[in-house]
């Protein structure tokens, strides 16, 4: 068990049944949030008597931070990381590459859940079992997201066909790997895809999906 899982995920993104076992830490995590809360009031409450008291203000705010990570375990929730044994397969074709697992990335209008990345120099390649997977809404998403890095004219493509996908494995280790250029375009994919939005100013990258502006005094598609 790896406890500060609860509070950081940098170190584990994109790695090997991610999004699987992070619920676990999202729940634990939420469980303790709200436990500490219901400790505090409860513990206000058998020493005065009363519910009005300093404990129970405390009590309330602990609530902020517990329904925040609420709304995160559900998003964990919501998705499915890479089945093993297709990981496995993966895995035997591309040993030396650098790659990334269960990603999962938003935007204004749609997510898109990628199970498998490579990346090779200026070349990125995933597997996805979605078969409403809006290819080119995702390519021009991820590639003005990589523009922004400064890394242009990189090449996207993702497969829905698992034999297909590894036959393209294949042919990228046949490429120059370019570790520096890969690791840079790996981070910047990370940096974007799902995460603890405790840990960064941009909490919206993964909340927005959950609902719509509102316009004309209603809420639409909550």
């Amino acid at each position: 068990m790896q406890f500060k899982r609860m509070f950081t995920t940098d170190a584990y993104r994109g790695t090997r049944g991610y999004l699987r076992t992070q619920k676990i830490y999202e729940i634990l995590r939420t469980v303790l949030y709200f436990a500490i809360s219901l400790s505090l009031f409860i513990a206000g409450w058998v020493s005065t008597g009363s519910r009005e008291n300093l404990l129970t203000i405390v009590a309330v705010l602990g609530c902020l931070p517990a329904c925040k990570s609420l709304v995160e375990m559900f998003m964990f929730l919501r998705y499915r990381g890479c089945d093993e044994q297709v990981a496995a397969k993966i895995a035997a074709h591309t040993e030396g590459l650098t790659t990334l697992y269960d990603m999962v990335f938003t935007s204004y209008e749609k997510n898109y859940v990628i199970y498998h990345l490579t990346v090779c120099g200026n070349t990125v390649c995933g597997y996805t079992t979605d078969p409403k997977f809006a290819e080119q809404a995702f390519y021009k998403h991820i590639q003005d997201i990589l523009k922004k890095d400064n890394y242009r004219e990189v090449s996207v493509k993702i497969f829905n066909d698992l034999d297909k996908y590894l036959t393209r494995c294949d042919q990228l280790k046949e490429l120059s790997s370019q570790p520096e250029l890969s690791a840079g375009i790996c981070q910047t994919l990370k940096s974007v895809s799902l995460y603890l939005t405790s840990q960064k100013e941009g909490v919206l990258c993964s909340c927005l999906p959950l609902a719509k502006i509102r316009r004309d005094n209603v809420w639409t598609n909550f």
